[in-house]
């Protein structure tokens, strides 16, 4: 379970020591279509989920309702094949790039940001 504490798991120490976690030890992940740049969703991650991911080449989340991890399409077949996975500058965002097996959003949509555009002043 995740904590503020650097959690005990395979990930790569000098990795481990640059990632900035919230109170609860975890950051956001984007997930973005790799090969054209769509942006699908957005999961949390703690440092055994990334590791999960690099280790595994699926992407893995935990989730903060249920409180356990999930691998993307385990239980959808939507799965999320990554390609590659990086830090932002501040080291408290990963993104990762994916193949997208069908739809990315829980509700069906091809992405979570499809349903609800704002409209800018």
């Amino acid at each position: 379970m995740p904590s503020n504490d650097i959690p005990a798991s395979s990930l790569d120490p000098a990795v481990a020591a640059r990632l900035k976690r919230d109170a609860n030890g975890l950051f956001p992940a984007v997930a973005q279509q790799h090969d054209t740049g769509e942006v699908l969703m957005l999961g949390w991650m703690d440092d055994e989920a990334l590791s999960r991911t690099l280790s595994s080449g699926r992407a893995t989340y935990w989730s903060r309702s249920r409180q356990e991890y999930w691998v993307k399409g385990d239980t959808s077949g939507h799965v999320q094949w990554v390609k590659s996975v990086a830090l932002d500058c501040d080291a408290d965002t990963v993104l990762i790039k994916v193949d997208q097996v069908g739809p990315a959003c829980h509700t069906g949509a091809h992405s979570c940001f499809d349903a609800d555009p704002l409209a800018l002043s």
